[in-house]
């Protein structure tokens, strides 16, 4: 693996494997053995990602450890937490301060402490949150799909008319966009797998709506011309016979919500005020509250994100005290608000809510015990301002991951984190194969499933290796 993997690299094979998904024929399912042929018992009809991008640090959120307050001079060595930890209503399990509302509704949590990123060298971020999001450490020779392309391809939608795979609040055009652009979409799935995208969500009404200025008929014939163009163009140009008709069949269900019902969850000033006011923090916050009007309408898989944009929001590479005292306001109030509204709603034990980053960070270690490498940060010997106090280095030896509803156990704490730094995992270690596997299993798909693609297989979790944490679930799987 290179250690010194640059952009101008992820985006070379990015790209070349995103143009080799367009020569793709239909993609058979495969399946390794009939065990993981036959049909598992789902425990989840819904999947919403709820998305921490830029990496957020365990130790400030939902792993406390012991608390030192800023003061002048004070190495940083000596800082494990910047927030004292609060109870919540499970006896066992603290969380940090600025997080208490979420700590009100951890009696229907599942609170993983014992999630290792990937070993992936240098640290880039794009490219750990494509192996998050693929289950697969870029460069690959295909175009690796979304985990909520694998979802919606395998399962399909709950409702017709509804997009089976929904990403909300992450734009292109800031930041690192065209290295996000290549894990969001469904690689040699086929173009109707992929995300239907809402960058803004006050907005997402207008992404289901003609153009402003534009009368439907006027739409409807401009959609029609474009059918007869891409259906009348040659093999090739457009990609694979396969993959052209693919993105024929994306049009048409695109076109179909226009008119539909459902297209009325995307709004909303449909919401009443007061439930607005619960859930608004910012884009975050709106975007927990389209997922739930959009799980209620039928939607499959959804992911909601903080957004990220380098250096902003959980990329906090300085004065990350304060800067994740705002985060916390942001993420707080919705997302237990959105655990209540589904459980309210009869909806909690269908729907399986996964919060998560890429890795974690730590104010003095880069990367893991005997696997550091290159700083990015520089932090002073003795902290001499309010801005070096908070985790700024990415750190890859332990995170947390937060999962309601979906048939997981209610109230359970699994792993643990060494309470001295290094932070790291030191029991129940999971890794990327097995956190997928178990959101597979959930939503009732075997993780030895694979897609037949250049004549191999693509496995659905790396190799198919990944193995369900059946400790994880409420019932025996």
């Amino acid at each position: 693996m290179k250690s010194d993997w640059s952009r101008r690299d992820f985006l070379k094979t990015a790209s070349a494997a995103t143009l080799a998904a367009l020569t793709a024929s239909f993609p058979r399912a495969v399946f390794a053995d009939q065990a993981s042929a036959e049909k598992l018992a789902p425990t989840a009809d819904a999947v919403i990602v709820l998305w921490m991008a830029g990496g957020m640090a365990h130790t400030e959120t939902f792993d406390p450890k012991a608390y030192t307050p800023f003061e002048k001079g004070l190495s940083p060595a000596k800082v494990l937490s910047t927030f004292p930890s609060i109870d919540t209503v499970v006896d066992n399990i603290k969380l940090s301060q600025g997080l208490e509302n979420i700590a009100k509704v951890m009696d229907r949590a599942t609170l993983i402490r014992s999630y290792q990123s990937g070993d992936l060298g240098f640290i880039l971020h794009s490219r750990h949150q494509y192996h998050w999001h693929t289950g697969y450490a870029p460069p690959q020779t295909v175009a690796a799909p979304h985990l909520g392309a694998v979802i919606s391809r395998t399962l399909g939608p709950r409702e017709p008319a509804m997009p089976a795979f929904i990403d909300i609040g992450q734009r292109f055009d800031v930041g690192e966009g065209e290295e996000l652009k290549s894990f969001h979409q469904a690689g040699f799935l086929g173009s109707e797998y992929g995300p239907f995208l809402i960058p803004e969500p006050s907005e997402a009404v207008s992404s289901i709506s003609p153009p402003k200025g534009m009368s439907m008929s006027r739409f409807e014939n401009r959609h029609n011309a474009y059918k007869r163009l891409l259906a009348a163009s040659p093999i090739g140009e457009f990609g694979s016979d396969y993959q052209k008709q693919s993105m024929l069949r994306s049009m048409e269900n695109a076109h179909r919500l226009l008119t539909s019902p459902a297209a009325k969850a995307f709004d909303l000033t449909q919401e009443p005020r007061k439930s607005f006011e619960r859930y608004n923090t910012g884009r975050f916050g709106q975007g927990c509250l389209l997922a739930r009007r959009l799980v209620e309408a039928g939607a499959r898989f959804i992911e909601v994100t903080t957004e990220y944009i380098p250096f902003k929001y959980w990329d906090t590479h300085d004065n990350g005290h304060e800067r994740t005292i705002e985060l916390k306001k942001t993420i707080d109030a919705p997302v237990a608000q959105l655990v209540q509204d589904l459980e309210e709603r009869g909806l909690l034990d269908r729907t399986l809510i996964v919060l998560a980053s890429e890795f974690s960070r730590d104010m003095v270690m880069e990367g893991r015990p005997g696997a550091v490498v290159k700083d990015q940060v520089v932090v002073p010997d003795v902290m001499t301002e309010t801005k070096h106090y908070g985790m700024h280095r990415h750190f890859t030896d332990g995170a947390s991951v937060l999962m309601f509803g979906g048939g997981m156990k209610k109230g359970f704490l699994y792993g643990k984190t060494a309470d001295e730094r290094p932070c790291k995992t030191i029991d129940g270690t999971i890794r990327i194969e097995d956190l997928h596997a178990t959101i597979y299993r959930a939503v009732g798909i075997s993780p030895k499933l694979s897609y037949e693609i250049e004549k191999r297989p693509f496995y659905v979790t790396s190799n198919g290796e990944g193995v369900p944490r059946a400790e994880l679930f409420a019932k025996a799987i």
